[in-house]
């Protein structure tokens, strides 16, 4: 066929692009772009294959005995059998399955290993959640029915607190999500009955928050565990209450008594968001926070926005569809990523990418979920063995913190859509 001039110049694009975005003074470069440099190579659906082939692969030491992780793959059994239509995904689906019972003590959770292996981690609820959504998305409900039966005998107390230094409101929320996952995916009634104490724990500590002084309120309190002490009414552990709330509802065959808080939210939200549609500061919270003004990974409240605040906001489905895409506009223009992957401060830290994921599929924005778990597979697990580290450098290559198992699920939990 015939070339012409347009097709031309983008063919030759295509190639000296990559080549150019490695020299040494890009990499400098990287560090201030607004924009994702590997977003605008493609026009449509992006290609694992040369995603593979832009940076220098990470390098660094295996969590585990690479031995052992193959050990485990090679017996794995899920249902439906990992066939992403590429080997490499599909081996990385393998690997983040297989690291689950290597990283556990048994039933007992860890977050990660070295530093992330302290026993003050243990109790994170992230590592939970991951897991369970993780194994009953490839049909191993018997296994996530264990882990997550332990965690809730070991770490929901009387109350319904959980019993870790710094859980967020959010997380109360998306643990009753989990619940719920696991029981339409196949839990067994036996389970539930079980376990149901601790879940209605959960959320009664929950709706005990909500309903203050006889009225439905936006509750203020922890964002994440690293930022515990900056209690603020947050947009997205409110949104994380009310999605909770919601799939316990469903879950125990109750009306949702959630629509007064709901509507807060979203009124706050409008209230608080500017009207300039070409601002991307969303602010994460009711009081005010400064504006990052540079790019989103300015300040240390910027980078936390970006890393869970808006993606945590995005994936509890309570935005409409306007505000959703908003979100994700702002993050792409604000240098919130770098080839998908999570930008936080002046390095890339992606375990809690599988909530931008989330978001970016419901709003069926297919390539830019695509871009993402390429980028994240490609330069967030070190090259052969695989190992996913919490924090790697920008430019890539390199490991910044130990590894933890919320990362290496990624792959895991994004892929399921590409399997029928």
């Amino acid at each position: 066929m015939k070339m012409n001039r347009r097709n031309f110049i983008g063919a030759v694009s295509s190639i000296l692009w990559p080549l150019a975005i490695t020299r040494g003074q890009e990499n400098q470069d990287w560090l201030a772009m607004c924009h994702d440099p590997a977003k605008k190579l493609f026009n449509g659906k992006p290609d694992l294959d040369r995603i593979l082939s832009l940076y220098p692969r990470l390098t660094g030491a295996p969590a585990f005995d690479p031995a052992l992780i193959a050990d485990k793959v090679a017996k794995l059994k899920t249902k439906p059998a990992v066939n992403t239509g590429h080997s490499f995904l599909d081996l990385s689906v393998k690997t983040a399955l297989a690291h689950i019972d290597a990283t556990f003590e048994g039933d007992h959770p860890k977050y990660g290993v070295l530093s992330y292996g302290r026993k003050e981690h243990d109790g994170f609820p992230p590592t939970i959640i991951a897991a369970v959504d993780a194994l009953t998305l490839w049909g191993m409900i018997a296994r996530a029915e264990q882990l997550f039966g332990y965690w809730l005998d070991h770490f929901v107390d009387a109350k319904g607190t959980i019993t870790y230094y710094g859980p967020s409101l959010g997380e109360y929320g998306q643990l009753l999500t989990t619940a719920r996952r696991l029981m339409q995916r196949g839990g067994s009634r036996d389970w539930f009955a079980k376990h149901r104490d601790a879940i209605d724990r959960l959320a009664q500590h929950l709706q005990s928050l909500v309903n203050q002084n006889g009225r439905v309120a936006l509750v203020s309190g922890v964002p994440e565990a690293d930022e515990r002490t900056q209690t603020a009414t947050y947009f997205h552990n409110n949104a994380w209450i009310v999605r909770g709330l919601d799939d316990w509802a469903a879950l125990t065959h109750k009306p949702p008594q959630t629509k007064e808080l709901r509507k807060l939210l979203l009124d706050a939200i409008r209230q608080t968001w500017p009207s300039d549609p070409k601002d991307w500061w969303l602010s994460p919270t009711v009081e005010p926070a400064a504006h990052p003004k540079t790019k989103i990974t300015a300040t240390r409240v910027g980078s936390y926005t970006n890393y869970r605040y808006w993606p945590e906001l995005l994936s509890s489905r309570v935005l409409p569809r306007a505000m959703a895409e908003r979100v994700v506009e702002a993050r792409l223009s604000s240098g919130g990523q770098f080839c998908g992957m999570t930008r936080f401060g002046g390095h890339l830290d992606d375990w809690p990418l599988m909530d931008y994921l989330d978001g970016l599929w419901a709003l069926g924005r297919k390539n830019d979920y695509l871009l993402s778990l390429y980028g994240h597979v490609a330069y967030h697990q070190a090259e052969g063995h695989l190992t996913a580290y919490e924090q790697v450098t920008l430019p890539p290559g390199k490991k910044k913190a130990d590894y933890c198992l919320a990362c290496q699920l990624v792959a895991a939990r994004a892929a399921r859509v590409l399997v029928r």
